[in-house]
């Protein structure tokens, strides 16, 4: 073909209409899901075909992002918009509880317990690289009672509750206590910054305080569920159990003290495509501690290990880090729709007990209320107004991320035991926890939109002015806003 023929010909190509805007865009996703299954079937063949593990992988991804889509799409006025990952759940429930389908979307539980866990390694890495050293450094009064005091004391009070309630032996009730107790960054960080860009509470930093205090109480959280897993699980003694416990909370630490030296100094600051090199050593190591605990005996110790390296990691890369965190924000694009999505999958809405779900509710709620009048204790003495002391109870209540990524560790580990009694506390345990999934997320997204705006004092300023901060929680919130926390959970 001549050159002006093939000019002509690129310049009509060129000019053909396109489709554009939702059309588009629509059109675009469909086939971008088609592919994914397209690609998985034309490599593996009879694998992927109904009733086969892969199959049901990418059926429930392909779903999970869609239901988040979904949920994503509904806004109302003035209110912050429902996290996707209730779309998520939602999805992996209708998947595994509508007739014929769930026998066609099948995952062994082996695939879906390593694929679960592998979420959980990558959402804690995410939670140590977002951690802020300085906030930490100037962490005092009422950041440390906000992350502290509301976490132990909820956990305390479902661990009594469900005793009763429940009838889970002790050990077992503080599991649920600590699931239950952590406060889901994925609903209190979006709202808060749509809050701080509108000016609400940033004269007080109550924003700031809360995206700060949310990371520190989630880790409180995990080393107390870590804890516990460890005595559940243990054999001998209350106090072998106890030490036992014990024991894997420093050994975690330790161990990631240690890799998290290793990653400071491997790969060298010389060495070539150096984000991609440190990306995957720190996501390769964060996944071997989780497993690795997990095969010797240890299970407890793998997300403590991972949040101190993945914490150590980002302090010895400073800045360089945010393209790091980048790359494990894709890998957490990738796995959350399969956590949350797994995650409902494991409810059989006709084998829950009626009695379970509504006593399981009873102390969430229990729980609940406790939090928020400790919450509001906490900070009485803190320079708030009493609007200001109701929207923080208020905002500290959402529960999501954390407890999709832990609820379900304690029925791996008694699936592996064999324990069907074991198994059934479990159950327990995961489906207190999706229900408080289901219950706080959605109600605590609302919460903080209708009241942030009627509770807070909306704050301007001019460009050389500067707001004040009462003299305690002005060494616990920084008047600048830290970017990473736009990352986490």
């Amino acid at each position: 073909m001549s050159q002006s023929g093939s000019s002509g010909c690129c310049s009509r190509l060129r000019s053909c209409p396109k489709p554009r805007g939702l059309l588009s865009t629509v059109i675009t996703k469909a086939v971008m899901g088609a592919l994914v299954f397209g690609v998985v079937w034309s490599i593996t063949g009879p694998e992927c075909l109904p009733g086969r593990n892969l199959f049901g992988l990418v059926v429930l991804f392909l779903c999970a992002v869609g239901g988040g889509k979904l949920v994503g799409l509904i806004q109302f006025p003035n209110l912050p918009p429902l996290p996707p990952l209730l779309g998520m759940l939602l999805a992996g429930l209708v998947l595994r509880n509508v007739p014929y389908v769930t026998d066609a979307v099948f995952i062994e539980q082996n695939w879906s317990s390593a694929m679960r866990n592998i979420a959980l390694a990558i959402i804690l890495t995410r939670a140590g690289l977002g951690l802020n050293p300085d906030a930490l450094r100037r962490l005092k009064g009422v950041c440390v009672r906000v992350a502290v005091v509301p976490c132990t004391t909820e956990a305390c009070t479902i661990a009594v509750i469900s005793h009763f309630l429940l009838g889970l032996p002790w050990i077992w009730g503080f599991i649920l206590g600590f699931v239950l107790a952590a406060v889901s960054p994925a609903v209190v960080v979006p709202s808060m910054l749509l809050l701080q860009k509108e000016g609400y509470g940033v004269q007080k930093g109550v924003p700031t305080l809360l995206m700060a205090a949310g990371s520190f109480d989630d880790i409180l959280a995990i080393t107390g569920f870590s804890t516990c897993l460890g005595m559940a699980f243990g054999t001998g003694s209350t106090w072998f159990n106890l030490l036992k416990g014990v024991l894997e909370v420093v050994g975690g630490i330790v161990a990631g003290l240690l890799l998290g030296l290793f990653i400071h100094l491997f790969p060298s600051d010389d060495q070539a495509e150096l984000v991609q090199r440190r990306s995957y050593m720190l996501l390769a190591l964060s996944v071997f501690s989780v497993f690795g605990c997990r095969a010797v005996g240890f299970a407890g110790a793998g997300g403590l290990c991972t949040l101190v390296l993945s914490f150590l990691a980002g302090l010895s890369w400073g800045s360089a880090k945010v393209p790091i965190a980048a790359v494990v924000g894709v890998a957490w694009d990738i796995f959350q729709p399969l956590l949350f999505g797994l995650i409902g999958a494991e409810i059989i809405i006709s084998s829950l007990n009626p009695s379970t779900v509504g006593l399981g509710v009873a102390a969430l709620l229990v729980g609940l209320v406790v939090r928020l009048c400790v919450t509001y204790i906490a900070v009485t003495f803190a320079g708030f107004t009493l609007k200001e002391k109701i929207f923080i109870s208020l905002a500290w209540m959402p529960k999501a991320t954390v407890q999709a990524a832990i609820g379900s560790t304690a029925l791996d580990l008694a699936r592996e035991e064999g324990d069907v009694v074991l198994v059934g506390y479990g159950l327990e345990v995961l489906t207190v926890a999706v229900l408080a999934i289901l219950i706080t997320a959605p109600i605590g997204a609302v919460a903080i939109g209708l009241t942030g705006p009627r509770l807070l004092q909306r704050y301007t300023t001019m460009p050389d002015e500067q707001p004040e901060k009462p003299a305690e929680t002005a060494a616990a919130v920084d008047g600048k806003d830290n970017p990473t926390y736009e990352s986490k959970l």
